[in-house]
């Protein structure tokens, strides 16, 4: 596999330099400071890979060219945002960038509502508690019908949460749910609200039929610079504010396969995300889409049986990482054996716990991407990796390394 580490540009706390000490060889990186919707230049795609190539590594991979809300409502300024994004394709292929990835979650991305939950080993870990987000939605955000999604115990827990907070503690755990996206600071309640006004009557048909709208209009450029275009599930993977999330599930990996056959509709496998629902068997999803996957977040969760779960270690948690990284090599030499010359599968540790120094430092402006936790993350699955190919593949291959 393609070892990579995420990287947020500049302004990151992890420098470049750190991240080619973790072992990996490429890295994972967006132009943040581009507002959503308008075209990436082939001079700002250039200038950032010339930073990531000074320091000895290669960009592999667009996390993520974001989808304008527009796009996902199919409302307002659609066509032009359609239009500015297979320009910004172009100029990426032009650059020699070729996976791209992207997400249509409504109105929020990833949500967690602790980013600094602690476990018994002192380490910190993001988590999801049903009955907090329960309090942010019907005692902060105030959501209109929101009661009706959560059941009685449900809101005596929320209401019990939110009055255990001070005005200040209320504060601080809002930003945390709402401000917290690269490239779109400075996100409030009044904007959340206004946003969510307009899914307003969208139902999950709506939503796939906006998606499957988005694909039809930008494959083709992505098929023309031998692109691919990978999305990433939902998190967690059900709906959240009332609204559908539509990708989170083997079925839904069904329906957007269907929608295009084209090679440049593809998956951003993130095990961690789809183990957010317990009924998930990842290493099958795996199995079944391998062909269709381009690029891959390797992380696990916890459960508490609760509907609650927290990031677990990377080889820990409900993901089977062994089953699933023998899946990935196995899938890898099917391509290779096919003659592709881009068969090595990007990877990244997706998020990591803060350890030890970091736990020292300020608080990492990307939650879940302090430096160590993820090192820690992608040495044990390099040794994994290597564990696998010499025991399951050197006989049938060869010698087989990395």
């Amino acid at each position: 596999m393609q070892e990579c580490f995420r990287w947020y540009g500049p302004g990151d706390p992890v420098p470049l330099s750190f991240i080619r000490q973790t072992g990996a060889t490429g890295v994972v990186t967006s132009l943040h400071h581009i507002p959503y919707g308008e075209v990436w230049s082939v001079d700002e795609i250039r200038r950032r890979q010339e930073t990531v190539a000074a320091a000895g590594l290669e960009w592999n991979v667009v996390e993520s060219l974001p989808v304008h809300e527009d796009i996902k409502t199919g409302t307002g300024r659609c066509a032009e945002y359609l239009a500015n994004y297979r320009e910004s394709l172009r100029n990426l292929a032009s650059c020699g960038i070729k996976v791209v990835t992207y997400n249509f979650m409504p109105v929020l991305d990833w949500v967690r509502t602790d980013l600094h939950h602690v476990l018994p080993d002192g380490s910190e870990a993001l988590y999801f508690n049903q009955a907090q987000f329960a309090a942010f939605e019907l005692f902060i955000l105030r959501r209109p019908g929101a009661e009706k999604d959560y059941s009685a115990q449900r809101i005596s827990e929320a209401e019990d949460f939110y009055r255990s907070m001070t005005p200040s503690q209320v504060d601080a755990f809002t930003s945390s749910l709402v401000d917290n996206f690269p490239g779109f600071k400075g996100m409030t309640l009044d904007r959340v609200r206004e946003m969510l006004s307009r899914y307003d009557g969208m139902t999950r048909d709506d939503l796939e039929a906006n998606l499957r709208r988005f694909l039809e209009a930008v494959c083709p450029t992505a098929e023309e610079g031998d692109q691919v275009m990978v999305i990433h599930p939902d998190d967690p993977p059900y709906p959240i504010l009332g609204l559908p999330r539509i990708f989170g599930t083997i079925d839904d990996i069904r329906k957007l396969l269907a929608v295009t056959d084209s090679p440049a509709n593809g998956i951003c496998f993130c095990s961690g995300s789809f183990s957010g629902r317990p009924d998930n068997d990842v290493v099958a999803m795996f199995r079944e889409c391998a062909s269709r996957v381009g690029f891959v977040h390797l992380r696990s969760t916890e459960h508490d049986g609760h509907g609650n779960f927290y990031e677990a270690d990377h080889l820990g948690g409900v993901v089977d990482m062994y089953s699933l990284v023998k899946e990935i090599l196995a899938e890898q030499f099917r391509r290779r054996d096919a003659g592709r010359s881009d068969w090595r599968l990007p990877f990244r540790p997706d998020h990591g716990h803060v350890i030890m120094d970091d736990l020292a430092k300020p608080p990492c402006p990307n939650p879940g991407y302090s430096a160590l936790g993820r090192m820690k993350g992608l040495a044990e699955i390099r040794g994994l990796e290597l564990g696998i190919l010499k025991s399951c593949f050197e006989k049938e291959y060869g010698h087989v390394s990395r």
